[in-house]
């Protein structure tokens, strides 16, 4: 069981059977009765925010969690394939489940998933990634407004905005939390 005095964001906690991850939290007394802790809880399995008031020293479940290696192998339709790097299971995970991080990840990647009763329900990637370019218009001699971008097509799949002077076939790097182009390999 996990206190309210213990929240912090980021913190996994458990609600009517469903786990949730805090995105925020503050701590405020009401003129009459005890502190109260008002947070908004995002939904792990669907993404849905939510917010609830907890009184103080009011206690709620931990979530059965754990974290794992697994490798990235093949998409098949809309799911995404994933090894045990211990077992050698393979295990088929929704793209919902994925979501967005879904784009920052290449065959034979290995990335750190969460697992909710054996279920996999999120990937945490690092702050960035290194991806090739594997389509982009080439940029016009003479056209160098700072700051201007062009679209790009990554070797995921994945579309993102980048500087007139990648090329396609470049290494650049990725912010995996905004999807923006931070620079050239």
């Amino acid at each position: 069981m996990i206190s309210t005095k213990d929240f912090r964001t980021g913190l996994k906690i458990e609600i009517d059977g469903k786990p949730f991850e805090i995105v925020e939290f503050q701590h405020f007394k009401p003129g009459k009765g005890g502190a109260m802790i008002r947070t908004k809880l995002r939904q792990m399995k669907t993404g849905q925010m939510l917010d609830k008031t907890f009184r103080s020293g009011e206690k709620v479940k931990k979530p059965d969690m754990a974290v794992t290696e697994m490798q990235y192998i093949y998409k098949d339709g809309t799911d995404f394939v994933f090894m045990d790097l211990e077992t050698y299971e393979q295990m088929n995970v929704p793209g919902e489940n994925v979501g967005d991080k879904g784009g920052y990840i290449k065959e034979g990647d290995t990335v750190k998933v969460l697992l909710y009763n054996g279920e996999l329900i999120g990937v945490d990637l690092g702050a960035n990634v290194s991806l090739t370019v594997s389509q982009t218009d080439p940029g016009v001699q003479g056209d160098r407004v700072s700051n201007a971008t062009k679209p790009a097509t990554l070797e995921t799949g994945l579309k993102i905005n980048v500087p007139l002077f990648i090329n396609e076939g470049d290494l650049i790097k990725v912010d995996t939390r905004s999807g923006e182009y931070l620079g050239r390999e």
